[in-house]
């Protein structure tokens, strides 16, 4: 009787268990790689998102104190009073110049004086919901803001040659929550419409 050993036995037989080998070393690096990836891809959406917000609050931030410097702009340059409440910007006759000085630009909300001036166009969340979710916690259909943005101006005196009056407009701009905000400020120079130039 002839014995017939099996093709994995022969002599000069390769072993063929090492294709499944290769196979799960491939599926192990694949899975390592996609993971690598999708967590990739998560910090690129953070890094994306916090980029917006920062740009939100600018933006926000920007408008306001540009809208100090229109408010000046008009004829209402004043030395201005003591500032201690948080008035309604929106309307311009509301607004002020501030004789005492701004304490922390950067400490906000500002308290215990500041104007708040909302844009035509821009939505504020309320009741202390993160921006972006309406009245009943679902998404809204536009952008929210986490607060109103603010400015601040005051009054720094006269130039050094006498003919203008300075001013610090400062203002501040939230993105999408709290965490999230910028500060800006600008000295206004307001002077006379017409010059004496000393000639004939």
């Amino acid at each position: 009787m002839t014995r017939v050993q099996p093709a994995c036995l022969r002599a000069g037989a390769a072993p063929r268990g090492y294709v499944l080998i290769i196979g799960l070393l491939f599926l192990l690096i694949l899975s390592l790689l996609s993971v690598t990836m999708f967590r990739g891809f998560g910090l690129q959406e953070k890094i994306a998102g916090n980029t917006r917000e920062k740009q939100r609050a600018f933006a926000a931030a920007q408008g306001a104190l540009q809208y100090g410097e229109w408010w000046l702009g008009q004829g209402n340059g004043s030395a201005g009073a003591a500032c201690n409440t948080v008035i309604d910007a929106n309307d311009p006759a509301n607004l002020q110049v501030c004789a005492n000085a701004l304490g922390d630009p950067a400490s906000l909300p500002w308290t215990p004086a500041r104007a708040d001036y909302v844009p035509p166009s821009m939505t504020v969340a309320a009741d202390g919901r993160p921006g972006g979710m309406a009245g009943n916690d679902t998404p809204a259909d536009d952008i929210r803001y986490a607060r109103a943005p603010s400015l601040y101006i005051h009054y720094l005196g006269l130039s050094p040659d006498g003919l203008s009056m300075l001013f610090r407009v400062t203002g501040a701009g939230y993105g999408g929550s709290d965490g999230t905000a910028a500060v800006v400020q600008s000295t206004y120079q307001l002077g006379a419409g017409t010059r004496d130039l000393g000639k004939e």
